[in-house]
Parts: structure tokens; C-alpha cells; sequence
């Protein structure tokens, strides 16, 4: 699954691409976004639409914490049958995720873990794209032991079935991305009826292999 994703978007990109209104999330550094990282996402706050961030990873189902004293999160979530994320299916919990390129685990000529980057082809390798994501405010939770109990917004994105070329390194799932300005209003504003037709792949070489 996709865990390392990278933006180079400035504020004012991100903005300008979501439609937002208001940038409470001051200055962003680029660079690339780990797990419980924090990280810039778009979101309604009221009738406003606003940039801001959250730490990636959104709380894991009551069975995967059995016998655990943390939980890390969960940053990619494939089954929204689940009622588990249904509740956070729901237009006021979804939010846009700013990205550049993004990367899935692959193996170099030595059989090495070697992570292989994707962008948009042809795209300009500066400008955001967003991934589909939702997110719960001020969620209380042990995230590191060494941390204590925290309480903050939290994120992740919808994963589908790979496209290529991505299906070549990473053949069980990748991120649902959102291309087209409709496509960000449905994720933002439809009901879930409307918008689960986004959790699907894009067209076979819509992304190409790029630079880290």
C-alpha cells in the first residue's frame, strides 16, 4: 500500500486547485509524507472550505487493537462496506489530499526494497493533485507510547483495485485520485450513493513512473 507520498504544491496551489478559501495551515514545507507525519488536507470547517492539516493515519477498527497499547493508524482504507468507515463517508468527513507523486514498495535489481515514484503523465511535477480522503477532528488516542494519550485531527486516503503502470509493482491496490475539478466537488459535496463511483482506478497510463 501506498505509505510515503510526496508534495512540492505550495499553499497557494493547493488553495487555488480546491477551491479553498482559507489557509489555516500557514506555511508548508515540501518534502515527503511518512505515516503519522502531519500533513496539509482540504476540508469543509462550517460552509467554508479550508486548508489545513492533519496526521495521517485514522483510527484502526476496535480488532486490530486487541492486546495493543498504541494505534498507529490506519493510512489507506479499502472497504467502505465496513461499518467502521461508514461514518466517516459522510460529505463532512471527507477531504481533498494534496499530492505530487506518490510511491508503492518495489524491489531494485538486487531484489532490494526500493520504493518506485508516480505521477500524473505529463503533469507539471510542481502542481497538487488530491488523493480521496476523509477525516475525524480531535480524535483521543495513544499514537506512540514514548507520546502519551494525544488528541488531534487525523487522516487517510480510499484505496481501488492498481491501474498501470502501477498494477506492475504494487498489483493488490493504490490510492483513488482525483483528476478533474468535478470530480473534487462530487468527493466534497455528494452524497455517498453519488460518490463511491470515485473509489475506482484511473485509466490504464494515466500515471507514469517519475523522479523522486
Amino acid at each position: 500500500m501506498c505509505n510515503q507520498y510526496a508534495n512540492k504544491a505550495g499553499p497557494q496551489a493547493i488553495m487555488k486547485a480546491a477551491t479553498a478559501e482559507r489557509n489555516a495551515a500557514g506555511n508548508l514545507e515540501p518534502g515527503n509524507i511518512f505515516p503519522d507525519n502531519a500533513a496539509p488536507i482540504v476540508r469543509m470547517e462550517g460552509d467554508e472550505r479550508i486548508l489545513t492539516t492533519a496526521r495521517w493515519g485514522m483510527p484502526s477498527p476496535a480488532f486490530a487493537l486487541e492486546g495493543k497499547r498504541t494505534d498507529t493508524g490506519v493510512t489507506n482504507v479499502r472497504n467502505t462496506s465496513s461499518a467502521h468507515w461508514r461514518r466517516w463517508l459522510v460529505p463532512k468527513f471527507r477531504c481533498l489530499v494534496p499530492f505530487t507523486s506518490f510511491s508503492e514498495p518495489g524491489r531494485n535489481a538486487e531484489g532490494k526494497y526500493e520504493p518506485v515514484w508516480f505521477g500524473l503523465k505529463d503533469a507539471d511535477p510542481d502542481a497538487p493533485v488530491f488523493f480521496a480522503g476523509i477525516w475525524v477532528p480531535q480524535w483521543t488516542s495513544v499514537r506512540k507510547v514514548k507520546e502519551g494519550e494525544v488528541t488531534t485531527d487525523l487522516f487517510a486516503f480510499l484505496t481501488t483495485d492498481p491501474s498501470g503502470p502501477v498494477k506492475s509493482v504494487r498489483p493488490k491496490a493504490m490510492p483513488v485520485i482525483l483528476t478533474e475539478p468535478d470530480e473534487l466537488e462530487m468527493w466534497m459535496r455528494a452524497e455517498w450513493a453519488f460518490a463511491k463511483v470515485l473509489q475506482r482506478p484511473l485509466e490504464d497510463h494515466a500515471l507514469e513512473v517519475v523522479l523522486k
